[in-house]
């Protein structure tokens, strides 16, 4: 399952959550700390490995 990164718009707070794919487009998430659904996802880059050589 994916992790996606979110950031409060109104208290800053920055979280991860762990989410199929289904959830994350049927669904917003609420702040943890403030309760706020004023939330924006954050775009970070990511790592893939292969067992492949180059």
């Amino acid at each position: 399952m994916p992790i996606y990164e979110y950031r409060c718009t109104k208290c800053g707070h920055r979280w991860n959550r762990t989410e199929s794919l289904a959830d994350h487009e049927r669904s917003r998430p609420t702040c943890p700390k403030c309760k706020s659904r004023a939330v924006e996802q954050v775009f970070a880059p990511f790592f893939a490995k292969t067992v492949r050589k180059s």
